[in-house]
């Protein structure tokens, strides 16, 4: 059982990546918490691992944090979510967000993530709000990318988290009209961690403009 990897970045993308240890590379899925914060590729990094076997697969899915490790347990230990259910979730919403909407029990919050009804955002209050109880929020860290694939790399996310093309083109296409990104701006500011978490409220409240 891999519990963690320490190794080289030798590719990466949204929602997977590839670290060589020794020669090696292990193939990673990870969620867009970890990857806002992953260093450049050919950069050395440091994961928790939850290894998930079944009968024809095993996955290894990689976390920055422990907490991120620990919220992913939590997941797919609730009837009905899966590794890549939990993954979206963890994608749809900020951590420390997810959290206080599990303590609120607020179950409007939690239908608004991609692949989460009803009843299964009552099953998640249900089963973990007393479990979050004791997780502390991640530390903010940023990470700056490119300007060029920045309306790329913010399609690609918001179509891997269940939105249509459509919609996802609208939000972006309003971000970078009403803030559009320039090389003076903080790159805190044009990051891709920033400009999704716009991209999630505006579709949230239906395109109202932020």
């Amino acid at each position: 059982m891999i519990a963690s990897l320490n190794g080289i970045i030798a590719s990466k993308s949204l929602d997977v990546i590839t670290v060589d240890v020794g020669g090696v590379g292990y193939q990673v899925f990870i969620p867009l918490s970890t990857y806002y914060h992953l260093p450049d590729e050919k950069s050395p990094v440091s994961l928790h691992i939850h290894t998930y076997v079944r009968e024809d697969a095993l996955h290894l899915y990689g976390f920055l944090s422990l907490l991120e490790k620990k919220i992913f347990l939590l997941l797919i230990g609730v009837s009905g979510v899966g590794p890549k259910l939990a993954r979206n979730i963890m994608s749809g919403m900020e951590l420390s967000d997810f959290i206080s909407v599990l303590k609120k029990g607020s179950l409007d919050s939690l239908r608004k993530i991609p692949g989460i009804g009803p009843k299964m955002a009552g099953r998640l209050v249900l089963e973990l709000k007393e479990k979050v109880e004791s997780l502390e929020t991640l530390p903010k860290r940023t990470i700056a990318t490119s300007h060029d694939l920045m309306s790329d790399d913010l399609l690609s996310a918001l179509l891997n988290l269940g939105y249509t093309q459509r919609d996802a083109k609208r939000a972006i296409d309003q971000i970078l009209t009403e803030r559009p990104l320039r090389e003076d701006k903080d790159a805190e500011e044009n990051s891709v961690e920033v400009l999704i978490k716009q991209a999630l409220r505006l579709l949230s409240k239906g395109g109202k403009s932020l």
